[in-house]
């Protein structure tokens, strides 16, 4: 992994914040090559089930491969088994693959993985790069973790609801675009929960 590859990963951010039964994920929107933005709608969330969501953010080949191998691994689990994974087991399957894949062609992406199961009710899980994997209530990843994580140290609560999670990412959002030097002007922002996946809105930056 070079160095222009693991300034590409902090570049990006991912935040997520795990409530009882649902996780708040919100992702950015813009895709850059060296000093040049491409587009600024690109949707990093991948679908894994009808309540499982995968972020991912890195090298465009390596989230886009590795984002698809995911997915359709999880998809043919449940067609082979006639159950879908829990949030645990996908991201252990994921943490598995990208730990394997460091001692051959290592890919560089930054994940989080969450949803809702019945058993457990939501969860939330961190992975890197470096096939690091952690159940956290709250996280993120790259530059934006260092303004975000302590908004999400001193507003974080046990049992806090939806709207409050929601509203604790814009206050994420809103300090990412006023403090970071990379200008982040869109992200998206999804919940998972038992009724499924939904999209709340797109965050744009005021001019």
């Amino acid at each position: 992994v070079t160095r222009r590859t693991l300034e590409k990963l902090v570049m990006e951010c991912l935040l997520g914040i795990a409530g009882r039964d649902f996780v708040v994920f919100a992702s950015d929107c813009t895709a850059a090559h060296s000093i040049i933005v491409v587009k600024d709608n690109k949707n990093k969330m991948v679908r894994l089930d009808d309540r499982l969501v995968l972020l991912i953010s890195g090298e465009p080949g390596d989230t886009t491969s590795f984002g698809e191998f995911i997915q359709k691994n999880v998809q043919l689990y449940k067609i082979r088994n006639g159950y879908s994974l829990s949030p645990h087991a996908a991201a252990s399957f994921t943490r598995q693959n990208l730990a394997k894949a460091l001692r051959e062609g290592p890919y560089t992406v930054d994940m989080l993985i969450g949803g809702y199961d019945e058993h457990d009710g939501a969860s939330l899980y961190y992975l890197d790069y470096l096939g690091t994997m952690a159940k956290v209530p709250y996280t993120a990843h790259g530059y934006a973790s260092y303004m975000t994580l302590s908004i999400m140290d001193k507003n974080y609560k046990e049992g806090l609801s939806e709207t409050e999670a929601v509203d604790m990412i814009r206050m994420c959002i809103a300090e990412v675009q006023k403090r970071l030097i990379i200008n982040l002007p869109k992200f998206n922002i999804h919940v998972v929960d038992r009724e499924g996946v939904r999209t709340i809105d797109d965050e744009k930056m005021e001019t």
